[in-house]
């Protein structure tokens, strides 16, 4: 498939599409006349690009473990690569949580002070 295609179907623009291939994320095939060629495993892993980004993580930390996305079944293959990953981000997430709740106790007790 073309990168309009890809593009509509992923619901991801086609400049993030070739920043994708850029950082190497995906491989496109060329055909004769020079257009890239998407196949399903591009799409699917245009997918678990996005799946991960939502869940917090920048793109150069999913490129640390993009051999681990090259499943055809799975969402991610098992590696030791991820596996680390997902411990520190799940430790960032936590840490920006606290974060969170302190800043949220903060607030709640400038609306107490203005309230009383």
């Amino acid at each position: 498939m073309k990168i309009g295609e890809l593009s509509k179907r992923c619901d991801v623009s086609i400049r993030m599409l070739r920043y994708y291939e850029a950082e190497g994320l995906l491989k496109p095939r060329r055909t004769e006349s020079g257009y890239r060629d998407y196949d399903p495993v591009d799409e699917r892993t245009v997918e678990r690009i996005k799946l991960l980004g939502s869940a917090g993580m920048t793109l150069a930390t999913i490129k640390q473990f993009s051999p681990c996305m090259r499943g055809e079944d799975h969402i991610l293959e098992p590696c030791d690569e991820l596996r680390t990953t997902l411990h520190d981000q799940i430790h960032l997430i936590d840490q920006k949580a606290e974060k969170l709740m302190r800043s949220r106790k903060v607030l709640e007790m400038f609306l107490l002070e203005i309230d009383s």
